[in-house]
């Protein structure tokens, strides 16, 4: 049985705690690996290291450190196949699916290319008699990343470009169910010129996560996760005096308007609930027709969408539309919330339950489900299903499918579909969602803006990526100077070279 260890100090190594994750393949059901679960003390190591090693990353000037963000965007890129494959064998994705995965993260790391930009201070000359006042970003020091099972790269990248960009060394702690993706982009780091201990990959469980946030060395906590844990994450890492931005669940709405395009909503509605099997964040999993009769055009056209969609491994070609959900025992927790909706009296349109797939009747798959006539009372509205679920709550009029958003307790993203534009720019201004889209159905900002849910999806001050992303792995450091004589040296013809 394949073993898998931690990144430290610029190599792999191996576990010593003898303690294990199981690591298995979803589309066949195999267990494919076992991952080291760190030590107390494997995990004291590497903070101290990166501790030692931040130093001299920091002192690095910040061109020279974009130069590294430069190499290491390239890298991925010539490694797209092999890290879509390490994606889809641990989380199941299909390919093309992975290879997105890894894209959305190499943008982030493409605006950490000009990081110089973000970094950059403010001055003000004669701010008194023979007085200068400047502010300089600093980095933090060492900061921790603690990454979900849902998307492999990209959330890694999202949390390791910033930080390390700004001179911070990272401990990441990737989920436990897909680690060899981080140990890979690891590698790929060193080759870019990021040094021994800058950046460290540990896996671990809660006993890790909270060696993080207690340890006083780490100065910030990222999280990206389920609401509990990032309320739970949040709430330590301010008693403990550091910073820490958390990421939580959703519970995505769209609306449809009786004005929308029904063919492209449809279309929209399909791929962003049965995407990725539903296992997104941004996973739209309410659809909120407009009116009875918007309500039943859109059934009509969902129904034939659904049921033509392949599920299926990641091997079995670019035309699978979705596979496996990440264990057997999120498999079991969604049929369980399907069967809740219907015993709680929602109507099953397309239903999902019993899919078996010849050759992988032991995958963790579960087919694609429709509700309709959901209502705010029943389980499978008020959880996040995570899960290739949609459910169609049927709304009166505008002002109560806004209504209906505005009081879920989530809020990371939501949609509306319509040709009106008043419609269009009130809802945007209105609603209490963090990322709205309009006739867009997963509204994931784009690199230079910055990713964040509002209400009980995240817990902090500053967004991901993005300028938020500088704030929050910076400090802030002002200076009042005042300079009595001025000094004097001979001219020099030549521009000097940058260190």
């Amino acid at each position: 049985m394949k073993e898998i260890g931690h990144w430290i100090n610029g190599k792999l190594v191996a576990g010593t705690s003898g303690r294990f994750a199981e690591v298995y393949n979803p589309a066949t059901g195999e267990l494919q690996a076992r991952v080291a679960l760190a030590s107390d003390a494997e995990l004291a190591h590497a903070i101290a290291e990166a501790e030692k090693a931040q130093v001299g990353w920091a002192a690095t000037n910040p061109q020279r450190r974009a130069r590294v963000m430069m190499k290491f965007g390239d890298l991925i890129n010539q490694h797209m196949d092999e890290l879509a494959e390490l994606v889809s064998r641990e989380h199941g994705k299909t390919i093309p699916d992975a290879k997105g995965d890894v894209q959305r993260g190499l943008e982030v790391i493409e605006v950490c290319m000009g990081a110089p930009a973000m970094l950059k201070g403010e001055y003000t000359d004669s701010a008194g008699p023979g007085i200068d006042l400047y502010a300089m970003r600093q980095p933090l020091g060492v900061v921790a990343g603690i990454t979900p099972f849902n998307f492999p790269a990209m959330i890694p990248l999202w949390k390791m470009g910033p930080a390390l960009s700004a001179g911070n060394a990272m401990i990441l702690k990737p989920s436990e169910r897909v680690p060899s993706t981080s140990l890979k982009l690891a590698e790929l780091a060193k080759e870019a010129g990021i040094p021994d201990g800058v950046l460290q990959v540990v896996n671990g469980d809660k006993s890790v996560v909270d060696g993080l946030i207690d340890s006083p060395t780490v100065q910030a906590i990222g999280f990206v996760g389920s609401t509990p844990i990032a309320q739970y994450i949040y709430g330590r890492a301010a008693t403990n005096g550091k910073r820490a931005q958390c990421f939580g669940g959703a519970k995505n709405h769209m609306l449809i308007m009786p004005d929308a395009d029904l063919d492209k909503a449809a279309d929209a509605l399909v791929g962003a609930g049965f995407g990725a099997a539903g296992e997104r964040c941004m996973a739209i999993s309410v659809a909120v027709p407009v009116g009875e009769e918007t309500a039943d055009r859109l059934i009509e056209k969902l129904v034939p969408r659904i049921e033509k969609l392949k599920v299926g491994p990641y091997t079995a070609g670019n035309d699978v539309d979705f596979g496996p959900v990440i264990t057997k025992q999120a498999q079991e927790r969604i049929l369980g919330l399907i069967d809740s909706g219907v015993a709680q009296g929602a109507k099953i349109v397309v239903d999902g339950r019993g899919l078996k797939i010849q050759g992988y009747e032991n995958g963790f798959y579960v087919g694609p489900t429709l509700f309709d006539n959901v209502t705010r009372d029943m389980d499978i509205y008020q959880q996040e299903i995570f899960g290739p679920v949609l459910s169609t709550v049927r709304a009166k009029t505008y002002e109560d499918a806004l209504q209906l958003v505005i009081d879920n307790d989530y809020g990371n993203g939501t949609a509306i579909f319509t040709a009106d534009g008043d419609t269009a720019r009130d809802f945007a201004s209105r609603v209490n969602v963090g990322m709205v889209g309009i006739n867009f159905p997963i509204p994931v900002p784009l690199s230079y803006y910055t990713f964040g849910g509002w209400k009980k999806s995240a817990f902090g001050d500053l967004n991901q990526y993005g300028p938020d992303a500088f704030r929050f792995y910076t400090k802030t450091k002002t200076v009042t100077a005042r300079w009595f004589s001025g000094i004097k040296e001979g001219a020099a013809l030549n521009f000097k070279a940058l260190d």
